[in-house]
């Protein structure tokens, strides 16, 4: 039973990752290269979409990877789940101060309401994101290797 609770959860991560690798390195590149507002709208519809969905994922993610380092704890590898734990935790921390406020704001623009500067809130969403990306990428890199 361990064994299948660290696979789903492993899976978990790891498209929780590739979701927010994708937005980072590939949706949002998409965005800004489109032509007029066409792009903000974008913005502001993925940040309604994935705002709604993405709190679930992660939460869940940290649950299930809590769940294995209690039920895992006399196996090789806890301190390799415990510390990716941690920087979910460190995930969800960064995205609620940092991350979610600009998205509460952006989800709500349209091009006759937003803001002068908002080219430079979503610059430092876009700063913060790869930052938090490289967070979970390295808990996902660490429950990986708590596998072996």
């Amino acid at each position: 039973m361990l064994n299948a609770l660290e696979v789903v959860t492993t899976v978990v991560v790891g498209v929780m990752v590739g979701v927010e690798f994708s937005v980072a390195f590939v949706m949002n590149r998409i965005l800004n290269a489109l032509p007029e507002d066409s792009g903000q709208l974008g913005h502001a519809h993925g940040g309604r979409m994935l705002g709604a969905v993405m709190p679930v994922w992660y939460i869940g993610s940290l649950v299930l990877v809590g769940i294995w380092a209690v039920a895992g704890r006399h196996h090789h590898g806890t301190g390799l789940v415990v510390t990716a734990g941690a920087l979910l935790i460190l995930s969800v921390v960064m995205s609620l101060l940092l991350l979610v406020p600009i998205n509460n704001r952006n989800k709500t623009w349209t091009p006759d309401n937003r803001p002068a500067d908002w080219k430079q809130q979503l610059n430092r969403w876009e700063r913060y994101h790869y930052l938090r990306v490289a967070v979970i990428i390295a808990a996902f890199a660490l429950l990986v290797t708590a596998l072996t």
